[in-house]
């Protein structure tokens, strides 16, 4: 068995488990975590077929409760001794505006998609310095480009993006390299789990009605042609196990990239409002 060890979280569903699954072929003990061990079964029954169970430890951590946190990364290191690599895979979608939602909608969006990976990183980060690891997290291109609707989960990955663009740099004279990773679109259960009411939503959002069905006809489209998750997952895994150190942000597909590219290119912000307002259009 491989002594190098990789958390990651999120691994119920779409591009966690897949994650979960490469880490496992590439040799990685796998610790797999999940907020709800009761969704498991998905997991499990992908790694017998994969002939990779015994290199997958599928453990409880919610990425919001620092005290489940702790307790799941003193429980692998009590099991194995080291931690290699961690990845923040664990996040929450959300569709709204600053209009239409509460504070606390916005604060659940950051408890999750921000100091979820806060939690984590802090917990694992003097693991990683003993190792000389990886610190990764999956974020978005949401967290490069702001989208209407998506005002919270945009704010919470540019959060993400922002603090550790900040950290790489220090993290790297101690030996950890920090990388981010941008999907575009990809066809998951993500979006599902949001649970929107395409209908309702439209019909409750008042004056942003004929904005918020333009959106979705949008994101109808661009999920029509999405991503799978095993290959968004196979650039993860390439940041966790390749042999060369990573940049700092990774894309997962040619599309993503071109996106992205668009705003780290636009010095005044015209280009990506003048895109994204043909959205909502």
């Amino acid at each position: 068995m491989s002594e190098q060890t990789v958390l990651i979280t999120g691994t119920s569903t779409g591009i966690g488990l897949e994650i979960a699954l490469g880490c496992a072929r590439a040799g990685w003990r796998t610790v797999a975590t999940m907020r709800d061990l009761g969704r498991a079964d998905a997991l499990r029954a992908a790694a017998d077929a994969a002939e990779v169970t015994d290199l997958i430890d599928v453990r409880r951590l919610d990425v919001a409760d620092q005290a489940s946190v702790a307790a799941c990364v003193t429980d692998v290191i009590d099991a194995y001794g080291r931690i290699d690599a961690v990845v923040n895979n664990a996040g929450a979608g959300h569709v709204g505006t600053l209009e239409l939602d509460r504070v606390e909608d916005v604060r659940r969006v950051m408890e999750t998609n921000f100091f979820g990976v806060l939690h984590v990183s802090r917990a694992t980060l003097a693991h990683l310095r003993a190792a000389r690891g990886r610190l990764v997290a999956v974020t978005s291109v949401g967290g490069i480009v702001g989208q209407p609707f998506n005002e919270a989960y945009c704010a919470a990955k540019f959060a993400v993006e922002g603090y550790l663009e900040s950290l790489a740099p220090l993290a790297a004279t101690l030996g950890v390299s920090v990388t981010v990773v941008e999907p575009g679109a990809v066809a998951s259960e993500f979006v599902a789990n949001i649970g929107l009411d395409r209908d309702a939503a439209v019909a409750d959002a008042g004056a942003y009605g004929p904005a918020l069905r333009a959106y979705l006809d949008t994101a109808a489209s661009s999920f029509a042609a999405a991503q799978s998750p095993a290959e968004a997952a196979a650039v993860v895994v390439d940041v966790v196990a390749g042999r060369d150190t990573p940049p700092f942000r990774v894309q997962t597909s040619e599309g993503a990239r071109r996106f992205v590219g668009v705003k780290l290119a636009d010095l005044d912000g015209s280009a990506v409002t003048g895109m994204t307002a043909t959205w909502v259009s």
